[in-house]
């Protein structure tokens, strides 16, 4: 069976995500139904706004359906995609799917206006890799489990974090060409590569 991996398309900056995914080679399609998840091996939560994404994945049916998903396959979730996969998004309208033991807090980083490119230096598997992402209306990490592997800091503060098989990120490597976290969390579905990758 091809391998492919999907991209909630309810709302944000999902085509971006399947770019990247091209460029990797890898087979990927638009997730806007429940039914959508059925043939898939891994899920990219993109970008956008948190509290409508929240409303619309309540209203589509697919909070449950990804909740469920999520218990066997592999997540990544960029800027509003790491608030919903958070534990807590510090925010009563936004409906978290718990995946990663984190607190959130949303907008941390003011508003559109104050977004930039940052340099990172990305740690995994003893490996260590500087790459440059732009942060927009970037949430903010304020609280992390024992068990969250931490892959960078920005200003000191987590901004890409691993627990388990998911990955989310508070930043949008997907605009600056980067593919790193994409073949970090999805791995054994890109040649089974495992390490330090970049677009």
């Amino acid at each position: 069976m091809v391998k492919k991996i999907g991209i909630l398309a309810l709302q944000g900056n999902f085509q971006k995500h399947k770019l990247i995914l091209d460029q990797l080679g890898v087979e990927s399609t638009y997730v806007r139904y429940s039914s959508s998840l059925d043939d898939l091996n891994g899920l990219i939560i993109p970008g956008g706004e948190s509290t409508t994404m929240s409303k619309l994945l309540d209203r589509s049916g697919l909070f449950e359906s990804i909740v469920s998903f999520a218990d066997k396959n592999p997540i990544l979730g960029t800027c509003a995609g790491l608030i919903m996969m958070a534990n807590n998004a510090m925010d009563d309208r936004v409906n978290t799917f718990k995946l990663l033991d984190i607190d959130i807090e949303r907008n941390a980083s003011g508003r559109q206006i104050d977004s930039s490119i940052e340099t990172l230096t990305v740690n995994y598997n003893n490996v260590q890799k500087n790459i440059n992402v732009t942060f927009i209306r970037a949430p903010k990490i304020i609280r992390h489990g024992n068990e969250v592997n931490i892959l960078a800091y920005h200003k000191g503060i987590p901004c890409a974090v691993k627990s388990g098989k998911h990955i989310g990120l508070s930043f949008h490597p997907e605009l600056n060409g980067i593919s790193i976290f994409h073949e970090i969390v999805f791995n054994k579905l890109i040649n089974n590569r495992e390490g330090l990758h970049a677009a």
